[in-house]
This record gives C-alpha cells, sequence and structure tokens, in this order.
C-alpha cells in the first residue's frame, strides 16, 4: 500500500447506509426525549415550528450538498470553510463541529442513563453512560463499512418503531382502534387552549429544542469523503432525507397529539409508550424503552464517527496532533477515534456529579455548535457562487433552489434562535460557553501560529 492510500479513508459507505446514517443522527434523544419538553412549552403550534425549522434545513442541506457533490471530501464543510472563508474559518469550523458532537455524545450517554433506570432502577445513570461509550468507542474501530452496516439497523429499528406508531395512531385518529370502536378524531388539537395555548411566544420559546432535534443531519456531509458514487449517493440521501424527517417528526406529534391531550404529554411517561399502550400492548414500556436506547446509542455512534473525521481533517491540515492522521488497518482513523472517546468520559463524569442539569445544559450548548455550523455552510456556498462564473454555475449538477434568498432566509433563521435562546435560563449557558469556546479556539490559532504557517504555504 503505498503512502497517499495509507492516508485516504475507505469509500466504504453505499447509499442505503448513508440515507439511513443521517436519518439515525437526526432521529434521536431529540424526538424521543425532547419532544415532550418542546411540547409543554409550544402545545399543538409545535408542529408548525418543526415544519418551518425542517423547511431552513433542507435549504443548509442543498447548500451542502452543492458544494459536497462538486468536491466530496471527508470533513467537508472545515475543508469549503477553509477553501472560501480562509483558514481561520477553516479551523474555528472543525474544532467547533468535533466539540459540539462530544456534546451531543454526552447528552446521548446521558439519556442511556436515564433509559436504563427503567429496567435496573438502582444502578446509577454514569454506569450505563459509560458502558455505552465503550460498546460505541469499540464498533468505530470497525471497518466503515460495518459501522455502516450497524448503523443502518441501529436507525431501522427507530424508524420502523415510529411508522408503526403513525399507521396504528391514524387506526386510533379515524377508526377507534384501542379506543373501543370511537375514533377519538383530531380535537385535542385546538380543544386545550386552542392551537397556541401559551401563544407564539411558546413555540418560539421552543425552537432550540426543535434545531437540536435537527442536529445531525448534516452528517451526510462528513461521510463524503467515505461515500461510492457520491454524486448519486449524496444528491438522493439530501432529497430523501427532509421528506422522511418531515413525516417523522410532524407526522409522529400530529398523531400523538391528536390522541391525547397535549398537556397530558410528558407527564405520564412517553408518548410513544403512552400510544402504544392504549392498542393494548402490554409489554408496550419495555418495547419503546428499548427502542429509545438503540436511538441514544445510535446518534452516540454518529458523534463518535463524525469527531473521528473531524480530528483527521483537522490533523491532515497540522491543526491537530500528527498522530490524529494515522489510519488503523480497516482504513478507519484509530487514533482520533480514541481521543474523542477519551473526552466523552466528561460526560461520565458529569452524569455522577449534576444527573439533573446535564440534559438541559448539553443540549442547548450543541444547539449552539450546530448553528454556527450550519450558518458556515451557508456562508461558505454563498461565496462558492460568488467565485464562480455563470458558465460553472449552470454546470452545476446540484444546486440551492432560489440561491441567494433561501441562504439569506436560512442565516436570519440561524440568528434568529440565537437570540431566543438569550430569553430562557435553561438555555442561556450556551451563550455563555458557546461564544468562549470560539474565542479559545481563535486564541489558539495565534498562539499556536497556525496563520503564520497559512502564509508560509501560499509564498
Amino acid at each position: 500500500m503505498d503512502k497517499t492510500q495509507e492516508n485516504e479513508l475507505h469509500r466504504g459507505l453505499e447509499q442505503r447506509h448513508v440515507t439511513l446514517m443521517a436519518l439515525g443522527a437526526a432521529i434521536g434523544v431529540g424526538l424521543f426525549l425532547g419532544s415532550a419538553t418542546a411540547i409543554q412549552l409550544a402545545g399543538p403550534g409545535i408542529l408548525l415550528g418543526y415544519a418551518f425549522s425542517g423547511m431552513i434545513m433542507f435549504f443548509i442541506m442543498r447548500a451542502l450538498g452543492e458544494m459536497a457533490i462538486q468536491n466530496p471530501v471527508a470533513g467537508s464543510f472545515s475543508k469549503y470553510a477553509r477553501d472560501f472563508l480562509g483558514p481561520l474559518a477553516g479551523f474555528i469550523t472543525g474544532w467547533n463541529y468535533w466539540f459540539l458532537w462530544i456534546v451531543t455524545g454526552m447528552a446521548e450517554i446521558t439519556a442511556v442513563g436515564i433509559y436504563m433506570e427503567y429496567w435496573f432502577p438502582d444502578i446509577p445513570r454514569w454506569i450505563w453512560a459509560l458502558a455505552a461509550l465503550v460498546i460505541m468507542a469499540s464498533v468505530n474501530f470497525l471497518a466503515v463499512k460495518a459501522y455502516g452496516e450497524l448503523e443502518f439497523w441501529f436507525a431501522l429499528i427507530k424508524i420502523v418503531t415510529i411508522l408503526a406508531m403513525i399507521a396504528s395512531g391514524v387506526g386510533m385518529i379515524i377508526w377507534g382502534f384501542g379506543n373501543g370502536g370511537i375514533p377519538t378524531g383530531i380535537q385535542n388539537l385546538w380543544v386545550n387552549g386552542g392551537f397556541f395555548p401559551n401563544g407564539v411566544q411558546g413555540v418560539l420559546l421552543a425552537l432550540q429544542m426543535v434545531m437540536f432535534a435537527y442536529l445531525g443531519i448534516e452528517m451526510i456531509g462528513v461521510t463524503a469523503g467515505e461515500v461510492k458514487n457520491p454524486e448519486k449517493t449524496l444528491s438522493r440521501a439530501i432529497d430523501s432525507v427532509f421528506w422522511r424527517i418531515l413525516i417523522f417528526y410532524v407526522g409522529a406529534l400530529f398523531v400523538i397529539m391528536s390522541i391525547f391531550p397535549w398537556n397530558e404529554i410528558g407527564e405520564k411517561g412517553s408518548p410513544f409508550v403512552l400510544t402504544f399502550e392504549q392498542l393494548g400492548i402490554p409489554a408496550a414500556a419495555g418495547i419503546i424503552n428499548f427502542v429509545v436506547l438503540t436511538a441514544a446509542l445510535s446518534s452516540c455512534n454518529s458523534g463518535i464517527f463524525s469527531t473521528g473525521r473531524m480530528l483527521f481533517n483537522l490533523a491532515n491540515h497540522g491543526e491537530a496532533p500528527q498522530k490524529f492522521s494515522k489510519l488503523t488497518k480497516n482504513g478507519v482513523p484509530g487514533y482520533a477515534i480514541f481521543a474523542s472517546a477519551g473526552v466523552l468520559l466528561v460526560g461520565v463524569a458529569l452524569n455522577y456529579v449534576v444527573p439533573a442539569k446535564v440534559f438541559a445544559w448539553v443540549t442547548s450548548i450543541a444547539t449552539f455548535g450546530a448553528i454556527w455550523t450550519w450558518a458556515i455552510i451557508l456562508l461558505s456556498q454563498i461565496r462558492s457562487r460568488k467565485n464562480m462564473s455563470k458558465k460553472e454555475v449552470d454546470k452545476l449538477k446540484y444546486k440551492l433552489p432560489l440561491f441567494p434568498y433561501t441562504s439569506y432566509l436560512s442565516l436570519a433563521f440561524l440568528a434568529f434562535v440565537i437570540v431566543l435562546m438569550a430569553f430562557s435560563p435553561d438555555t442561556r449557558i450556551a451563550i455563555i460557553i458557546g461564544p468562549l469556546w470560539l474565542v479559545l479556539l481563535i486564541g489558539v490559532y495565534y498562539a499556536k501560529g497556525f496563520h503564520k504557517k497559512e502564509q508560509e504555504r501560499q509564498k
């Protein structure tokens, strides 16, 4: 094996892997654990929050797809930020995305601890969080195809469960399945204080949780360096993920809030458990708990995958220890994966020290990191278009529709969500920690002299 091959990630991921991985990362704790919080804040009006945010995510993904199909590389948006916005933007974006998935991984292993309490109430949460971390880190040392295969089945479990819940819920709404043959109808969407029981303000305050739920869709970009036939695979995955997520989030929550009054959801356990119990499935709670457990593990799995690839990309640019650019015999960045898993131990420690606060803290910090990443994707795409001639734009195989209006609308929406986060005591911590982290990264960039290396490279 020659030197270039030694330092190249294996293209072992197929279209079904990539599509399900992006869905798997996005359908996780945000839907199963976070949606109840969002419903309590906004009531049925949260459906509009998920639908509009889903449309914005589609524009961001199309912008990413436009660049990724032109130039499919590992750590994609960090590379695009470097190419179109400058080396500092690339450095910050790479490290920020690593940090964002580390924090998200902490949320996921926290959720694992919460779910395992259902079966083992006497065992401390942190033990399960540690076990989840060890297992998922081990999986990431497998060849990328084996990782993709496991992720495919993880995601499939969630998708089948959600579809079964939507189908049975529709049966309950229209034909009265599990309700003595009496159709429930959909009046619950407006009889308990109206469609917006807490006003538009409730929907706005819930947007942070909604955006956290969509975190992970941009995983498609991270897989770009390991995908067979990037043009066909990435374009299909991006176009299909939007509609599927709209069905899973908006469809599932529409059914749940039609069957149960919105103000009871979250107080009597998982809305998914309530629905299956209503149908007379005795083991409903155990089944759903298993499904949400796999959801959290799947998202944690994706997080370790992402952080490993970002460290690999940063090391190749000399902005992370050189060790992280080394691949194992299986073609995975072993040192980078090991380092990320090591930092995730902080999440285990937090579960030991402040178990009650961990979830709210880490989700809001992760959302801030995600919004930076999504904004960078949009800014990179705007700059890449400005650098093209009309002929080059016409030649693009995959375009963001209604450019530049969709780009600017999406950027304005992301800025709006950041402002909203300052109004809630639970999410305000992200407005403090997020910018401090960015300032720290800028300090490290200049202190380490990375700007001088870049100037020398350009001479």
